[in-house]
């Protein structure tokens, strides 16, 4: 979460106090929005927002604001993209969600800062905690109160929740759910007292931010994987040489016939599911989406497309 101190000194970080009242918010996408509003909602003067620069989006170039920028001028508290800013004011703590950006170990040194992270620490330390969990068919994941230590998220846990992951779990679905329970742990948290931090234990993994390379469906992988690479949505292979995006799709029954399709050759079941061949095992697509073209289900694309035994996802 922030630069790493000098080799011959450590950094000294501010304790966080035992009773919160006046906090200072960074953030910036969507997942920092509920935490925010709750934070505000429960009562807790909220001195100032930090969030990233405005990006330009769409074709001409119209700066947009971020998630939490909107969310703060809803709110009508005051809101800067200077993080130095911080300094100005003088919060008992400075609570951090997916703010984005390296936080200077003066400032650690000044202001208390906790963080919400969703995973279970140490594993999964990084940008992209929910996503490698969901890619490496992990059972369990969770959300942690944690210390803003120097190194990235290492720092000391105040709190944590264990939650299982659904089979037919999707980012969108349990993100939502971490994110709302991570909440109410920090709103609670900040309420009765952090109290003293736990080391975290056990052998760091680091989520490493998601790519559009993760997200190709390679077919010589087995059907299980490539449902979990789907589940994080924009999966994409090609077909016919133009790009073409699978929203869901389900993992047949191991045994069928349809076990016989080589890697990413295409067919049809009797009941008309449109049935795709991978490394091990078969998936059935649901929702797709051809280049240029609107989602829609694998048996309408299929009836359009009317894909022929030379034809194969991925080239």
């Amino acid at each position: 979460m922030s630069d790493e101190s000098s080799p011959d000194s450590s950094p000294v970080l501010a304790v966080a106090p035992d009773v919160v009242e006046r906090i200072v918010y960074l953030g910036t996408p969507d997942v920092a929005v509920p935490p925010l509003r709750a934070l505000h909602a429960a009562g807790f003067t909220i001195d100032l927002v930090v969030t990233r620069p405005d990006k330009k989006r769409g074709r001409g170039g119209d700066l947009s604001p971020s998630p939490v920028k909107r969310a703060a001028l809803d709110l009508g508290l005051e809101v800067t993209t200077d993080l130095d800013a911080i300094r100005t004011v003088n919060p008992d703590l400075a609570a951090v969600v997916a703010y984005g950006r390296i936080i200077p170990t003066e400032l650690l040194e000044r202001v208390p800062m906790v963080n919400l992270h969703f995973s279970l620490l140490p594993r999964w330390r990084g940008a992209a905690p929910v996503e490698r969990a969901l890619l490496s068919g992990d059972s369990t994941t969770g959300v942690c109160v944690m210390a803003v230590a120097p190194e990235l998220d290492t720092g000391g846990v105040y709190r944590r929740r264990e939650v299982a992951i659904d089979a037919d779990a999707t980012l969108d679905s349990l993100r939502d759910h971490l994110v709302a329970l991570g909440a109410e742990m920090l709103v609670d948290a900040l309420r009765v007292g952090l109290g003293e931090p736990e080391p975290q234990v056990g052998e760091p993994t680091y989520a490493h931010k998601i790519t559009a390379a993760d997200l190709e469906l390679d077919w010589d992988r087995s059907a299980v994987g490539l449902a979990r690479v789907v589940r994080l949505g924009n999966a994409w292979t090609t077909f016919r040489g133009k790009r073409f995006k699978v929203w869901s799709v389900g993992v047949a029954e191991p045994g069928s016939a349809a076990h016989l399709l080589d890697p990413g050759a295409i067919g049809m079941s009797a009941d008309r599911d449109v049935l795709v061949g991978t490394g091990d095992g078969v998936l059935v697509l649901g929702e797709v989406q051809p280049e240029g073209k609107p989602r829609r289900s694998a048996a309408d694309w299929a009836n359009g497309a009317q894909p022929n035994a030379a034809d194969r996802f991925g080239g």
